[in-house]
């Protein structure tokens, strides 16, 4: 059995493949092939565009991939989302796809937008969004750089990819109409799912990614501490649980150990030692795994 899976080539390229090897899969990119070699022989890996994943999984050549639901939508793919990945850092945090005009424009509303000309990379779902509203526009696909369409005339609308909104108020642009909401989605063939050694394959994958992607921005940290200074530092230190406590072999003396936030640690760790902590060590993570 080989599970044939779809890394999206591109903008994620990078962060995917940091998220695999913390998950304990080392994936070896030439640049010339679209093919990359992993340490798993059950596994065969594609780099695909995200834009096309979605097709390429419902028509079985991928088994499994990761892609947006943005893009799923797009192509109306028939495939099934097995899981969510929210990335903690840099890319894959839910993004939307947005209405946009000029600050000046007229336009106040999409019902303002009738017989207008707009401009997107997501065509299928932008005409789907306005038919539904039962607004008729024309909707032309942009190749990129598509805000200065509508900056310099050429259309009168945008619908275009956004986080927090700065890059379109940066471009003089203001939002008027959520489209659609995307995340990213773990995604797999009907037929690859219903065998049973590729989907447990793919269930094992997931496990260490989501292991992988729920350490990150976390840190683990271990020190010791007096029995009579236990409680306040119990007490100040956060965890997902509860902080695991050993004794030593030092009379009244116990050993912790917790899960935090790595941006927390800069300010706890002087609070511990104010408590008595002591022998603090902080260690990276790779995976959490519930």
């Amino acid at each position: 059995m080989v599970l044939t899976l779809g890394i999206p080539k591109g903008s994620l390229q990078e962060k995917t493949l940091e998220i695999f090897k913390k998950a304990g899969f080392n994936i070896y990119v030439d640049s010339r092939s679209y093919f990359p070699t992993i340490d798993d022989p059950q596994i065969k890996v594609v780099l695909i565009r995200a834009q096309e994943m979605s097709r390429y999984v419902e028509h079985g050549v991928l088994d499994c991939g990761i892609t947006g639901e943005d893009w799923i939508l797009e192509n109306n793919s028939d495939v099934l989302r097995i899981a969510e990945l929210l990335y903690a850092k840099k890319t894959l945090k839910p993004v939307r796809w947005v209405v946009a005009v000029l600050q000046n424009s007229p336009f106040h509303n999409i019902k303002d937008l009738k017989n207008k000309t707009i401009a997107t990379e997501l065509v299928n779902f932008t005409k789907k969004f306005f038919k539904e509203n039962k607004i008729n526009v024309n909707v032309e696909f942009s190749w990129g750089a598509t805000e200065v369409k509508v900056k310099s005339g050429l259309v009168d609308a945008i619908v275009d990819l956004t986080e927090t909104g700065e890059s379109l108020r940066a471009n003089g642009l203001r939002e008027i109409a959520t489209v659609c909401t995307s995340t990213t989605k773990f995604i797999a063939n009907k037929s690859s799912y219903k065998d049973h050694q590729k989907r447990k394959k793919m269930e094992q994958i997931l496990v260490l990614i989501k292991g992988a992607l729920e350490a990150e921005g976390k840190v683990g940290l271990k020190l010791n501490a007096h029995k009579k200074n236990l409680q306040k530092i119990i007490e100040l230190l956060p965890s997902l649980k509860k902080p695991t406590i050993s004794s030593l072999t030092i009379k009244n003396w116990y050993a912790l150990e917790v899960i935090v936030e790595e941006n927390l640690v800069r300010e706890l760790i002087p609070l511990l030692k104010e408590k008595g902590a002591q022998g603090i060590i902080e260690y990276p993570l790779n995976k959490v795994v519930y």
